[in-house]
């Protein structure tokens, strides 16, 4: 998964781009609203973890600006601010969620993760996927009865997969989706991930299909 962090404390901001790299996310982070605005006229993030006091503008004209575009993207306010009436004035903006700085890595982890799933329409981890399923939380996709765990690039691209199945996606979003502007690689990446599910997937009713010219997408018999 993509996200967009929007925090102007470099220390913060490191610690959380880390924490969620190890969880196999590629993290964008921007100081500023400027650069905020920036990175999302030009990518399509799953997610965006928005502080509220940057050195050039309030977060919640980010966020009402963000709704008013119609943007679907899920966002997760990082606030210093505890009274109740901040918290529901965020809220009513079209926050997802907010967290209270400091912040649990953990929680923060898990709170990314609900509201993922919320966002997909699941109310749990586990996915079923016609005779498969998988769990996001664990890594774990289940075939024939067998538990296969999977790698985190590997995962990660299953998540995409899975949270819209039918539609296509092509390398190069895929590319977006699973590396950073600073990784270089090719499309021909997407390919090994793909093939790798694909083995993973043999003996289930799950297919991750090639549409000539367009991409891939994956299909349940």
């Amino acid at each position: 998964m993509r996200f967009l962090l929007i925090e102007d404390n470099r220390q913060l901001a490191e610690a959380v781009v880390d924490r969620l790299k190890l969880d196999g996310h590629v993290v964008d982070h921007a100081g500023d609203l400027e650069t905020a605005w920036d990175f999302a006229a030009t990518t399509d993030y799953d997610l965006i973890l928005l502080d509220i006091m940057l050195p050039d503008g309030d977060g919640r004209s980010f966020l009402a600006r963000h709704r008013e575009r119609q943007s679907r993207t899920p966002v997760i306010v990082l606030t210093a601010r505890s009274e109740v009436s901040d918290r529901v004035g965020i809220l009513d903006l079209g926050a997802d969620d907010y967290m209270i700085k400091p912040i649990d890595f953990s929680e923060l982890e898990a709170r990314c993760r609900a509201v993922l799933r919320r966002r997909g329409g699941a109310a749990r981890n586990l996915i079923a996927l016609g005779d498969a399923s998988f769990d996001s939380l664990s890594g774990t996709l289940k075939v024939a009865g067998k538990d296969i765990q999977l790698r985190t690039r590997e995962l990660r691209l299953f998540e995409v997969f899975s949270a819209a199945p039918g539609q296509i996606f092509s390398k190069s979003a895929l590319v977006d989706r699973l590396f950073s502007y600073d990784e270089e690689v090719s499309e021909n990446a997407i390919e090994v991930y793909v093939g790798r599910l694909r083995r993973h997937l043999q003996g289930s009713s799950v297919k991750i299909t090639t549409v000539r010219g367009l991409g891939y997408k994956l299909e349940l018999a």
